[in-house]
């Protein structure tokens, strides 16, 4: 919690020359005594590519600041025309308006700031070299950007805060070591289960070997026997067959020896030839 709340700043002497001083009506409440003054600085940025070119206009210390709401107005001198690129003397810049406690700053109140001639013919025809006295700045008071810091007040030197970063890492590095642990533990859980389903299962196996086993020695034999009266039956039609066909070479050869005999017997020998014509009458 904030010690010290900003309530309202109000911009003075806006619009103005750019070589007039910048004046803030500042208004705050503290809620508890301080040890330290507050310091309020006003900065300037000559150029939006380069730091080198800001400008710290003023800075002032406030203090002893009593509990309660308090005003003072902030003056500030401007900037130094040398000192800011000449590309950006006549544009839009930024002025920064913080305060700090103990050398930590806790609020940040940026304004836009346009830069311009002061006539309309040296705005639609600059000249080479910028007429500084010509330049009125319109700082953009209605539309200002806070921005607030957390530090460590009088009343929390001995507490940690803000929290301190490698604490935090530290937390987050137990916590994952504690997750990797659990993750670890169910992996061997799981581990453990496969372990016991495989030799489940491989004890099933095991125990159906023998049965198998005998199931296929027992289909071997059954087909083995098989094969054997296939050819027993194959070797007793062979033997019918070479029977059969020795009783048809048989009956052929006695065919044959018959007509071998027939014919002999038909056969005239030369002396029966002329008997028979000798017989024969004359004509």
């Amino acid at each position: 919690m904030s010690i010290v709340s900003l309530l309202g700043i109000n911009v003075l002497n806006n619009p103005a020359k750019f070589a007039d001083p910048y004046e803030f009506e500042i208004t705050f409440e503290c809620l508890e005594p301080l040890k330290n003054d507050l310091e309020w600085k006003l900065t300037y940025v000559g150029s939006s590519r380069s730091l080198e070119h800001d400008q710290e206009l003023d800075s002032i210390l406030v203090g002893p600041v009593p509990v309660g709401v308090n005003k003072f107005l902030f003056t500030a001198d401007p900037p130094s025309p040398e000192l800011i690129p000449a590309s950006e003397l006549v544009s839009v810049t930024v002025i920064l308006l913080s305060c700090s406690y103990d050398g930590r700053e806790f609020v940040r109140v940026g304004y836009y700031v346009n830069n311009e001639y002061d006539n309309e013919e040296l705005r639609e025809n600059p000249p080479a070299k910028v007429q500084v006295d010509q330049v009125v700045r319109n700082i953009l008071a209605e539309k200002p950007r806070v921005t607030r810091f957390n530090i460590i007040w009088d009343n929390e030197q001995g507490e940690d805060y803000p929290p301190e970063q490698p604490e935090v890492e530290e937390e987050d590095d137990e916590e994952e070591d504690e997750e990797e642990e659990e993750e670890e533990g169910d992996d061997d859980d799981d581990d453990d289960i496969e372990d016991g389903v495989k030799e489940e299962e491989g004890s099933g196996v095991k125990g159906d070997e023998p049965e198998t086993k005998k199931r296929k020695i027992k289909e071997a034999e059954t087909i083995e026997a098989e094969e054997i009266d296939l050819e027993d039956d194959e070797d007793d039609e062979d033997i019918d067959i070479v029977e059969e066909v020795g009783e048809d070479e048989r009956d052929q050869d006695d065919d044959e020896g018959i007509a071998k005999e027939a014919t002999v017997e038909m056969v005239l020998t030369p002396q029966d030839t002329t008997t028979a014509t000798a017989s024969d009458p004359e004509p």
